[in-house]
């Protein structure tokens, strides 16, 4: 039986037009990798792009493909996804997604291309914070939500990250309200900056995302330092599941602890997403 994948905590871009630097980020630490067909590719070189992401998605792979495609509206989409539908892709990242019609079209399509890739869904403007939970229930095959934060932050009008905790807070709530994972955190452009990228990568976690997009492989040990669980916060899981057990045992689903704070099986829930880091 194949084993579990851990959670993933970091997903390293690569632009599809780029053979060299798709190979490195397959060679890097990064859980993950999204393979770019959107931004990070020059519109005369798409077609290049499509035919060096399929050659990769062949298979077999070491770790999860992700490969986030060009806009629903774009004209490009239908074939970017007859490039890459195959087994061995992860899931496919949809930008700017605002409205959950949107999200079913490509669901149809990958149907018709027999394609069981899931689809996470990124919203970058205002319409799309606001539609955030009707985006998160729009087919079964969304797996996740996210933010595109530079895109957001212009459509939005921003001077300040601080703006943004509004439209984190709202795809937080609207993915877990929708029975989703928590989201990944949108990129840290400051490829330098490496404690700007810590402190951001600790907020994000305090608000309730997991996992964190990354442009450069330098990041990578940042971001799964922050999402990988310390030996104190893997032994409290673990005390709280043990404790969860024995009351079911008791006929009970709730319990308090030593000091007096309430438990019951939402606050259990979040432990065992901690133990999973552990095999256990």
């Amino acid at each position: 039986m194949k084993e579990p994948r851990p959670p993933i905590r970091s997903y390293l871009y690569a632009p599809g037009s780029d053979a060299r630097m798709m190979e490195k980020a397959l060679r890097s630490e990064a859980d993950a990798v999204i393979l770019d067909l959107e931004d990070a590719v020059a519109p005369n070189r798409k077609q290049t792009a499509r035919d060096q992401v399929a050659a990769i998605l062949r298979g077999p792979l070491s770790k999860p493909v992700f490969v986030r495609v060009n806009a629903a509206g774009s004209g490009l989409i239908d074939d970017d996804l007859a490039a890459i539908a195959g087994p061995w892709l992860a899931g496919v990242r949809l930008p700017k997604v605002e409205a959950p019609a949107e999200v079913a079209r490509v669901a149809d399509r990958l149907d018709h291309l027999g394609c069981p890739a899931g689809i996470h869904c990124l919203i970058e403007s205002a319409i799309g914070v606001e539609r955030a939970f009707d985006i998160a229930r729009a087919h079964p095959r969304v797996t996740g939500l996210g933010l595109g934060e530079a895109d957001l932050t212009a459509d939005l009008g921003l001077t300040e990250d601080g703006g943004l905790l509004y439209a984190r807070s709202r795809v937080v709530v609207a993915a877990r309200a929708a029975g989703l994972p928590a989201p990944v955190q949108s990129v840290y452009p400051h490829i330098r900056d490496t404690e700007g990228l810590r402190v951001t990568t600790l907020e994000g976690k305090r608000l309730g995302f997991f996992g964190r997009s990354v442009i450069h492989p330098s990041q990578v040990g940042v971001v799964n330092a922050v999402y990988t669980p310390s030996e104190e916060e893997i032994a409290r899981a673990r005390s709280l599941v043990e404790q969860l057990e024995r009351a079911e045992q008791l006929g009970t689903g709730a319990f308090a602890l030593e000091d007096g704070r309430f438990v019951d099986r939402a606050i259990v829930e979040a432990a065992r997403r901690v133990l999973a880091f552990t095999g256990r």
